[in-house]
């Protein structure tokens, strides 16, 4: 016997609720326990809500990121989105792990030509090298002239972008690689 002011075991479970009460469908109050009812949003703790783009396809997907201490703790879709309208699928849901996966790396690997194994690189070493390879592809591509027409161009570089990139990002690498004198730019979503 149930002890006077609580309720009987069976009033308890959720399907008696839906059964007895008004919610017969148990998309409410039927379905609701106490520890539901004490839960509460991963989301509540969160400093402050950044917008961002998931970055896994083309198809642009909005995000919330919650951030709390300058640490981000959680990655839902923005309900605002025209595009997604709140929803992610199962690679953009998981893409918290991008940021805190214990996973992720933190340092850059290297791998030599012809070599078996990646090596720790220092960042400044390895923005050096990727400096100097862009300089060098530049100088071994570039073309002063072409079937006799002044050109001033290198087809050495290109870039692809991809429809994750936002305007000004594209924008940007646009005139990045229009300064190193690349004619092969092009972007996925033809921004």
């Amino acid at each position: 016997m149930a002890e006077r002011g609580k309720l009987p075991l069976i009033a308890q479970w959720p399907v008696y609720r839906q059964i007895t009460g008004a919610d017969r469908r148990g998309l409410g109050a039927a379905a609701s326990s106490r520890r539901t009812r004490e839960l509460t949003p991963r989301t509540a703790t969160a400093d402050r809500v950044v917008k961002s783009v998931c970055p896994y396809c083309a198809v642009g997907c909005a995000q919330n990121v919650y951030v709390q201490d300058g640490r981000v703790t959680q990655i839902e879709g923005d309900p605002d989105s025209p595009v997604s309208r709140g929803r992610l699928c199962p690679k953009g849901s998981a893409s918290l792990q991008l940021t805190t996966g214990g996973a992720r790396q933190y340092q850059v690997l290297y791998r030599r030509p012809g070599g078996t194994k990646w090596e720790y690189l220092g960042l400044d070493t390895a923005m050096d090298m990727i400096a100097d390879r862009v300089i060098e592809s530049r100088r071994k591509g570039w073309q002063w002239e072409h079937q006799g027409k002044r050109t001033r161009r290198t087809m050495g570089i290109a870039s692809l972008g991809g429809a994750t990139l936002d305007n000004e990002e594209n924008y940007l690498m646009k005139k990045l690689f229009t300064a190193l004198g690349a004619v092969q730019i092009e972007n996925q979503a033809r921004i």
